[in-house]
């Protein structure tokens, strides 16, 4: 692993300590309502998510703050200290659009199963007709409504696609990445080490998944095991977008986007479009990996990076 000591103002093993301190921070403090501050077991999910959230909060705000004095930071007016983060305005539809284009490539197959459940669903009501009057397209505007209002109510929906990417991508990329960086390590080592830190903050779902399925250890761990490497493999690829595009928007939507879908659909018994799909979508993916997170795409200058940039050393 290489590494210079304070090549970017950071020395290395205080950029390391750093990064392992704010993981476990943003694992311990979940625990901390109970166990520390003593407050009686929250009475519903509801008030258990809502106490996470404020934990995951408040620990992600106190990296930010820890990363900030730790940075060499020159100057110290909002723009420039949210750029350390990754966090700014311009470029922003790029960094939504192209790393979601090039995620969603690997689930053409997930894309192809869906429709087919649909194109198999309408099929199961054929003699159903779609009614296109006003009274039809009312009804069906005003259930699309009262969907997304549930959504919004519902405390999954903020915390699988709302809190945890959010504080996740900030801690995770926007701090550790930008440490990592000005510690003096390599591209490559950052995009390899900082997902293991990544995987290690979700190792809590061993023992919560131990103790509330009622299961035996092993298979307890067979499955956080596979959930770990997964982590593992997108922490990778996040750290990826990040580094390359300097945009916290780039990971951000690519982590919302995953949570949503799920695993990639790789192979089904119904059809074999649904393997087909997915591996011409991870040539493509493969392909466009490079051209897609081209630091030119994502960025003004690429000649005058600081050191938490590392995208104008690697166009």
């Amino acid at each position: 692993m290489e590494s210079y000591s304070g090549a970017g103002g950071v020395p290395a093993p205080l950029a390391i300590v750093a990064c392992v301190g704010m993981t476990i921070l943003y694992v311990a403090i979940l625990y901390s309502p109970t166990l520390i501050l003593r407050l009686p077991p929250p009475s519903s999910f509801k008030t258990f998510m809502i106490r996470r959230f404020i934990c995951a909060g408040i620990s992600t705000v106190v990296s930010l703050l820890v990363c900030a004095f730790i940075l060499p930071i020159k100057r110290w007016n909002m723009s420039y200290l949210l750029s350390a983060y990754g966090i700014r305005l311009h470029h922003t539809w790029e960094a939504v659009v192209f790393p979601l284009c090039l995620t969603s490539l690997m689930y053409i197959g997930s894309f192809i199963l869906k429709i087919l459940s649909i194109w198999s669903s309408w099929s199961e009501h054929g003699d159903r007709q779609i009614d296109i009057s006003f009274h039809g397209l009312k009804s069906g505007l005003q259930n699309l409504i009262n969907w997304m209002v549930s959504a919004v109510y519902d405390i999954s929906v903020w915390r699988m696609y709302i809190v945890a990417p959010v504080t996740e991508e900030l801690v995770f990329r926007g701090c550790m990445i930008s440490l990592l960086l000005c510690g003096g390590f390599k591209a490559y080592t950052v995009i390899l080490l900082s997902p293991v830190l990544f995987s290690l903050a979700h190792l809590n779902h061993l023992l919560e998944y131990y103790m509330q399925q009622n299961t035996s250890l092993l298979k307890a761990s067979m499955v956080v095991g596979f959930q770990l490497g997964y982590t593992v493999i997108f922490g990778s690829y996040a750290s990826f977008l990040f580094v390359r595009s300097g945009h916290i928007a780039a990971p951000l939507v690519s982590h919302m986007f995953c949570n949503i879908m799920g695993l990639p659909a790789f192979f089904s018994r119904r059809t074999w479009l649904v393997s087909v799909g997915f591996v011409a979508g991870a040539i493509s993916f493969v392909y466009l990996l490079f051209p897609l997170t081209s630091p030119a795409l994502y960025n003004d200058r690429t000649d005058n990076c600081e050191c938490w940039h590392t995208y104008c050393y690697w166009t």
